[in-house]
């Protein structure tokens, strides 16, 4: 199956910047939609990528963009939610997938990459967040039929510059001596966003991974209480990080979720009572040590480039 032009959704996060640079840098021509095309101008400058601002909700927008594409990548997820309980995750998880799947099936599109969660299950998932993101995904490959060819990728935490896992605690760390952590002893496999990527863009042609399901984890596995020594570490920061007994931590995500930010939720809590480890696939290869201080480092590029998008109010 050849493909040639690729319409993402999702395409301007953090997962999805990279994704579409690495399909423009293969030939790809790149469609990413957007509800704010000038807040991207490192995507506007690639010259086989057009990003196109519109309402991903609309089943209307969604057909007049797919037409004449002949794959769509789906990455659009959240992790908390603003209104009432589920509502939201089901809006953007599961009836956008029943959106995107129809348009693709009205315009003829071949193919879909859809980008799911590690552990994701309708019936069992131990959050709303991973029981909307398996109903999503059940969707995807049982409504697609046979003029659909549908791959799904269910990662654990993914890393790299301009996550928002490492430099998330970086951030607290180097401003609060003492970090109360909740669920200090849940385990994490951490993929790096760089082989996620790799493994999408060699999937979208190999029909051997049609209607494939692919866990993808890093080739280590840290509790969160290491995650964030080990960032600590990194930084160059001595601090007290003081794991939270389970009635305690439930207790701060019924506190933080309703702050600004929404730093952590009773839902974040949920997710995290199962481990975000692989069973039986096979790791992806790049540790955690190889790319993290690279972008954690202040002076870094990285660094310097989130401390102007912080300053420009970005």
């Amino acid at each position: 199956m050849h493909l040639t032009n690729i319409c993402v959704l999702g395409g301007t996060g953090f997962v999805g910047s990279c994704l579409v640079n690495a399909l423009h840098d293969a030939g790809k021509r790149v469609r990413v939609l957007t509800r704010r095309r000038e807040r991207h101008k490192a995507l506007l400058v690639l010259p086989k990528v057009e990003v196109v601002e519109c309402d991903i909700h609309d089943p209307q927008v969604l057909a007049a963009q797919f037409r004449e594409m002949d794959a769509v990548i789906n990455l659009v997820a959240i992790l908390n939610e603003r209104g009432p309980k589920g509502e939201e995750f089901r809006h953007v998880h599961v009836e956008l997938t029943k959106k995107v799947v129809q348009a693709c099936l009205d315009c003829g599109v071949r193919r879909l990459l859809h980008m799911s969660a590690l552990h994701a299950d309708a019936g069992r998932g131990t959050s709303l967040y991973l029981r909307s993101k398996g109903e999503a995904e059940n969707h995807a490959h049982t409504f697609a039929g046979n003029r659909l060819a549908v791959t799904s990728f269910r990662p654990s935490v993914i890393f790299g510059p301009g996550d928002g896992l490492f430099r998330r605690f970086a951030a607290l760390l180097r401003i609060s001596p003492i970090l109360p952590l909740a669920c200090p002893n849940a385990r994490f496999a951490p993929v790096y966003v760089g082989d996620v990527v790799a493994v999408m863009c060699n999937a979208l042609e190999d029909d051997g991974t049609i209607d494939q399901h692919f866990d993808l984890c890093g080739p280590e596995v840290f509790t969160l209480r290491e995650i964030v020594a080990y960032t600590a570490q990194v930084i160059g920061r001595h601090r007290l990080i003081i794991g939270l007994p389970d009635w305690l931590s439930r207790a701060q995500a019924a506190v933080l979720e309703r702050l600004p930010g929404k730093l952590f939720t009773r839902d974040n809590y949920d997710s995290m009572q199962t481990d975000s480890v692989c069973d039986k696939a096979p790791a992806q290869p790049t540790r955690v040590s190889t790319v993290v201080p690279g972008y954690l480092a202040r002076g870094s590029r990285d660094d310097l480039y989130q401390s102007w998008r912080r300053t420009a109010n970005r």
